[in-house]
């Protein structure tokens, strides 16, 4: 499935997901609230087969009062990559851990949690890396 496929199909899902504009690759933002379940369907659904997460990184965009937390999926079963993008207010920076979908996940939070101050709900030992 091309990117635009993949757009398509997960805003066919009844998760909330909506295009993201933007970015180099395909993009889709989601409510905090469901992030997790998008996440989890992302990687066990074999339509989608996301099994790797590259990356994970924030952007605070203060102006607006908001942080925006960026996941970058990869299937290798697939061969394709999405961008996954939630916002968050400033006030109070919480997202739910991925880290028990994939290990990696478990270092990337600990460094925006540590240079941004985002918050982890259910993240196994969320501390200062620096």
């Amino acid at each position: 499935m091309d990117g635009a496929g993949l757009v398509q199909a997960l805003a066919a899902l009844d998760l909330g997901v909506e295009p993201r504009d933007g970015a180099n690759l395909p993009a889709v933002r989601v409510g905090v609230e469901r992030l997790l379940a998008l996440m989890k369907r992302l990687r066990d659904s074999p339509e989608f087969s996301f099994d790797m997460l590259v990356d994970h990184t924030a952007v605070d965009w203060n102006q607006e009062g908001r942080f925006e937390c960026l996941y970058n999926l990869c299937s290798t079963t697939h061969g394709h990559q999405l961008l996954v993008s939630v916002s968050v207010p400033r006030d109070n920076p919480v997202v739910p851990s991925v880290a028990g979908l994939w290990a990696i996940a478990e270092w990337q939070e600990r460094e925006v949690f540590d240079l941004m101050g985002v918050l982890y709900d259910g993240h196994p030992d969320l501390r200062r890396l620096f």
